[in-house]
């Protein structure tokens, strides 16, 4: 017999009764019931019961062990009896009368349960990551992302792309955030940068002539940490494509992240036509990029009620700025004062004024409108702003003012919130959608010039007419990103391939052609000689393993990560550099400025 095991804890099943075991593992939880000992016996794949009773051997030793010992049983497998089998476990059905037990590894005090699921504080969760993975629910979780993972390996594999790995150590990208930056000892004085995406890696592979590029890639990015991204690492599914138009890359990338929900979706439905949403669509309708389409509040214009009517505040604004529009955002089974008041109170705590609102009750025969709003405008507008907004007695509407680029995060964060209050909201269900036709550039308000708006290696749509003679706020570009209940889940773009399109937009946000060629020459070099057409996009694993999972924070889907400040207290990382190890690398750590 193996010195081990011969089964692993969720092997043995009922055609197993009469034969010997071997099982090792952890001691999930010992339980005395009149002097017969159970020991659940824990291992990566699943529980076990033991059962030691004061005529065998190995009841001494059973006396002793504690939760988290790691011990080897030998026994025999036994039927339960009717009323002792367990449903809820795969060995359920039988227990192993333990015949000898060898203590592994004994387990100090710990730090924090294993058995069951408390909430414990993050710190100690972190420090002791390797007790905390021990914890079913996470345990499963990390189990999970590894067969995401491998199934869209052999999805992407089955679209006929081929895994391809790019370069760690890089140079500086203006990938939207802040470089990490590894000190060279060889070239004194300069720096190399971990990639915050292969992105012009693989475009170089395209260049180079391979046709359908992906990997599995890590990427950095020396940001802060949100609940829907970690600080320092991520990791995503990169893909690239030539010879393609933007509806090409979305039709191979659909079906192939469309299995990968249905397969984990534990029955949820899935989204099977991904609708594709304009971006300014998407900003007018739901006040986001990234939409949840299980809420089904939808916002409207309702500019025209209220141009000219009784309530001066909204009025006065639509006269005096052209800009400006009045947005409703309907709200199903919301008209009650007593909601509408709490979303008022919700508003004013966002730094709003308030939230105007509308709710309509029945009347006799007729539904009214009641509220300030509604007896400043008058009945029929009142009736006029229902009948578009579709809503009936027991609804309400709320409404913002001014312009819009202003007020849509607002208004966006209110539809949110009256969805959620509301129980509007299906969460038993995965939601998907593209986002299309992103702007190309933006306006950046502290520097006073415009910027990249998205990537800024994608072909604006118009190509280098459209940078000659568009207005540049208003040009679009061949971007897209997947949404999935309210979170990107990808991003990507059909990408700049000529050389004198990619100066134009940069020369449009202030770099010159010198400073092109010397940040990104591998790129410009190569659009020298002969650049498919190509685009792509990029994934996020550790978005998409948290949503299939159903769990609230990355950080329940991450082996090893850091905390919210970016420390890992697992290995006490960031530390400092030795004084050799400094000198080596030619490098001296200046002191910090004390506060005057």
């Amino acid at each position: 017999m193996h010195r081990y095991r011969s089964h692993n804890c969720a092997q043995l099943r009922k055609s197993n009764v009469g034969e010997t075991a071997r099982l090792s593992g952890w001691v999930h939880r010992v339980r005395d019931h009149g002097g017969l000992l159970f020991i659940d016996l824990r291992d990566h794949y699943g529980l076990t019961q033991i059962v030691a009773d004061p005529d065998s051997p190995a009841f001494k030793v059973a006396e002793t062990v504690r939760g988290e010992w790691v011990i080897r049983v030998d026994g025999d497998v036994k039927a339960r009896t009717a009323e002792t089998v367990n449903a809820n476990l795969p060995t359920g059905e039988i227990e192993v009368f333990a015949r000898e037990i060898e203590v592994l590894s004994a387990a100090k005090e710990l730090p924090l349960p294993v058995f069951g699921e408390p909430d414990y504080p993050e710190d100690i969760r972190l420090k002791y990551r390797f007790i905390d993975l021990r914890r079913d629910t996470l345990h499963r979780n990390i189990v999970q992302r590894t067969k995401i993972i491998s199934e869209m390996r052999k999805r992407m594999e089955a679209e006929g792309f081929t895994e391809f790995s790019t370069p760690i150590l890089t140079a500086s990208s203006p990938e939207g955030a802040r470089d990490f930056l590894v000190p060279s000892r060889i070239h004194p004085g300069t720096f190399y940068a971990l990639p915050q995406a292969p992105q012009q890696y693989k475009q170089l592979i395209m260049v180079s002539g391979f046709d359908r590029y992906f990997q599995i890639a890590p990427c950095f990015r020396d940001e802060d940490p949100r609940a829907d991204r970690l600080p320092g690492e991520f990791y995503q599914l990169d893909l690239e494509m030539s010879f393609v138009e933007q509806d090409d890359v979305l039709g191979a990338m659909e079906p192939v992240l469309r299995g990968v929900f249905e397969t984990f979706a534990d029955g949820k439905p899935v989204t099977q036509k991904f609708p594709r949403i304009p971006y300014d669509e998407a900003m007018r309708k739901y006040g986001s990029d990234k939409p949840d389409l299980r809420n089904p509040v939808v916002m409207q214009n309702v500019s025209d009620h209220f141009r000219g009517s009784g309530f001066k505040v909204f009025a006065n604004i639509l006269a005096n700025d052209a800009n400006a529009e009045v947005w409703a955002i309907p709200a199903k089974t919301g008209g009650s004062r007593a909601f509408c008041d709490r979303m008022n109170s919700w508003a004013q705590g966002e730094g709003q004024p308030g939230l105007g609102y509308v709710f309509w009750r029945k009347e006799g025969e007729k539904i009214e409108g009641a509220g300030p709003i509604a007896k400043n405008i008058g009945e029929e507008r009142t009736e006029a702003v229902r009948q578009q907004l579709g809503l009936e007695d027991g609804d309400a509407a709320f409404f913002v003012a001014g312009d819009p680029k202003k007020f849509v995060a607002f208004a966006g964060a209110a539809r949110t919130r009256a969805g959620e209050e509301l129980n509007l909201v299906d969460r038993d269900r995965f939601e998907l959608c593209w986002i299309v036709d992103f702007p190309f550039f933006e306006w950046n308000e502290d520097e006073k010039k415009i910027d990249f708006a998205h990537n800024p290696f994608s072909m604006p749509q118009g190509g280098i007419d459209a940078l000659n003679g568009q207005e540049p706020l208003g040009i679009k570009a061949f971007q897209y990103d997947m949404v999935c209940n309210g979170f990107e889940i990808a991003s990507g773009g059909i990408r700049n391939h000529l050389p004198e399109t990619m100066v134009k937009a940069f020369e449009m946000v202030g770099l010159n052609r010198e400073t092109v060629e010397e940040r990104f020459g591998g790129l410009y070099r190569a659009f020298q000689y002969g650049a498919p057409p190509h685009g792509g996009m990029a994934a996020g694993v550790d978005r998409i393993v948290m949503l299939l999972v159903g769990a609230k924070n990355l950080r329940e889907v991450t082996m090893f990560p850091m905390n919210q400040q970016a420390y890992d207290l697992l290995m006490n990382a960031p530390s400092e550099a030795t004084p050799q190890q400094l000198r080596e690398l030619q490098l001296r750590v200046a002191p910090q400025k004390k506060d005057a």
